[in-house]
């Protein structure tokens, strides 16, 4: 395969500091504001995003080294295999999460709802579209049973360094 380059447009600024103890998604952010600084070579490409109520941030995990193709995820005791979780150690490590639009001023996108730790750089936003992107029967497989625990769960150390066994 031909080795693939991405630049960051940007980073995204919240208020998490620090990989323990912040929100492992979203739903456990629903109130954390934070921004997506473009760089201002991008920042009429924020333009309309205003009309849309929520959007994709696209970003490079760049707290995480290497990955573990098991992983054992925060919601759950049992090893699970890499691509049936959203843990951040991944052998391209991009992360995606769906953030409220507060606003546009700028080179900024003002968001509310996230999870992600303050200064990553940012890859790509994209609005959410409920008709292309809303799957009410969407099943959650293993995750089914601990779905309702998402919101109070906070990260721990889990995924910061590689480890023998996940």
């Amino acid at each position: 395969m031909n080795e693939l380059i991405l630049r960051p447009i940007g980073i995204v600024r919240s208020p998490w500091t620090s990989l323990e103890g912040m929100p492992i998604q979203p739903a456990g952010a629903r109130d954390a504001e934070g921004q997506a600084v473009l760089d201002p070579q991008y920042a009429q490409g924020l333009a309309d995003l205003e009309g849309f109520s929520h959007a994709y941030l696209i970003y490079h995990f760049h707290g995480s080294q290497g990955y573990a193709l098991t992983v054992t995820p925060f919601l759950d005791n049992t090893p699970r295999g890499l691509f049936s979780t959203r843990a951040p150690r991944r052998p391209n490590p991009i992360g995606l999460s769906v953030v409220r639009v507060l606003g546009v001023s700028g080179n900024v996108l003002r968001i509310a709802g996230v999870d992600v730790l303050d200064g990553t750089p940012l890859l790509d936003i994209k609005p959410y579209m409920p008709a292309f992107d809303a799957v009410p029967e969407a099943r959650a497989g293993w995750a089914e049973k601990s779905q309702a625990d998402v919101g109070a769960t906070r990260s721990d150390d889990r995924f910061t360094k590689p480890r023998a066994a996940d």
